[in-house]
């Protein structure tokens, strides 16, 4: 088939300065290009940092960049800047011009990743197939034109069941195809040396890695950890940053997570941006991973990325996490938090058997969500919509 892609119009494709929606994309680009399905045409914000990246000699798989900050993308933007649009005016310009190069085009099928809004623009210019690549919970019952997105699009792939079932009216156009990592890279992965973060093997590590934002938990992860029984034992290692990388300003979030640590300062330790290539080596560091989300995760990739690196694992039951780890890892409910928190953490501390059964059960149960299986069954899907 010929396939054209949508991507979010923000971050670039490849995934250079990260962002989990590119990642995933990247690795169904891999597989396709491995194995020579399609042709597809990804249409990406550009970047200087993809000029000479591998990716771009591919045969099957090519780039097509748009520069939403260039001089003519300011004019027009400007020119355009009383028109009410569904994103941004940024992503706006984007999707103009996308759209004015998929229309002189002739694909089998286009993908949208994660922006349901741009079938409103793209029903109109092209008869393929559409289809939704759905990452997050943006198209439920209370969504802006849900009833019309919904109707434009041929097919709508959802990253976890809970994804699936906040969407209104689309039996029959909705199917699950969970996300994925390189497993293989986690469990290699090798771990880094406790002393360069001033740890003994004494230490009780417990690590979170994500955004530093009030719904993914953390302050109620340290507030946790003044609680524990074993406080005394434990190292806190934060790995992660306020959004993708930027660590220049602080928000008023982050000052108060640092409040919060103002009397556990020999045990919370804050690393700032941490490399993708590198987690691996600092979660095969820790002892054990805490998944702390307030909100509904949509999947949850950093609780696969804890059960790939052989890790026991402490998460709440929200979105779509227990779908991944249901039974085999210790799940609480989002109610008073810090103290389920504290007491999980407790009883993981206290049973070594328990850690090392639930590790290995986990790094098992990680296997399902390989990027190959995620890949091929990514493309699967689309089959159904063949002409």
């Amino acid at each position: 088939m010929k396939i054209g892609i949508l991507t979010s119009g923000v971050m670039p494709v490849p995934a250079v300065k990260g962002g989990a929606v590119e990642n995933l994309i990247d690795l169904y680009l891999a597989y396709n290009d491995q194995h020579q399905l399609h042709d597809i045409t990804i249409y990406s914000v550009s970047d200087k940092a993809v000029k000479h990246h591998p990716a771009l000699s591919s045969a099957v798989n090519h780039y097509r960049y748009i520069n939403p900050f260039s001089l003519w993308a300011k004019v027009r933007k400007a020119l355009r800047s009383r028109q009410h649009n569904y994103y941004n005016p940024s992503i706006e310009y984007y999707l103009h011009q996308a759209l004015c190069h998929i229309r002189r085009q002739h694909y089998d099928m286009v993908i949208v990743e994660n922006r349901p809004g741009y079938i409103l623009k793209l029903r109109a210019l092209t008869e393929a197939p559409c289809v939704l690549h759905l990452h997050n919970d943006s198209l439920n019952a209370k969504s802006k034109k849900a009833s019309s997105i919904v109707e434009g699009f041929d097919k709508i792939i959802c990253v976890s069941d809970y994804i699936t079932h906040r969407i209104p009216d689309a039996s029959g156009k909705s199917i699950t195809v969970y996300n994925a990592i390189d497993i293989q890279h986690f469990i290699d992965a090798q771990p880094l040396d406790r002393k360069t973060m001033g740890f003994t093997s004494e230490d009780f590590v417990i690590i979170y890695s994500g955004r530093l934002t009030p719904e993914k938990g953390i302050l109620e992860l340290i507030e946790a950890i003044s609680m524990a029984a074993c406080r005394k034992h434990i190292k806190l290692l934060v790995t992660g940053a306020r959004f993708y990388g930027n660590n220049a300003s602080q928000s008023p979030f982050t000052q108060q997570l640092e409040k919060a640590c103002e009397n556990m300062k020999e045990q919370v330790f804050f690393t700032g941006f941490v490399a993708y290539q590198q987690i691996p080596s600092y979660l095969k560091m820790a002892d054990i991973a805490v998944v702390p989300s307030m909100w509904e995760e949509p999947f949850g990739l950093t609780v696969v990325e804890a059960m790939a690196a052989g890790l026991p694992l402490i998460a709440t039951r929200s979105g779509g996490i227990p779908e991944i780890c249901e039974g085999i890892a210790t799940l609480v409910e989002r109610e008073q938090l810090s103290q389920q928190l504290a007491t999980a953490i407790d009883e993981l501390y206290q049973n070594p058997a328990k850690r090392k059964e639930m590790a290995a059960a986990l790094q098992e149960r990680a296997k399902l969500f390989d990027k190959d299986s995620y890949a091929r069954d990514f493309f699967a899907s689309l089959n159904t919509l063949c002409r």
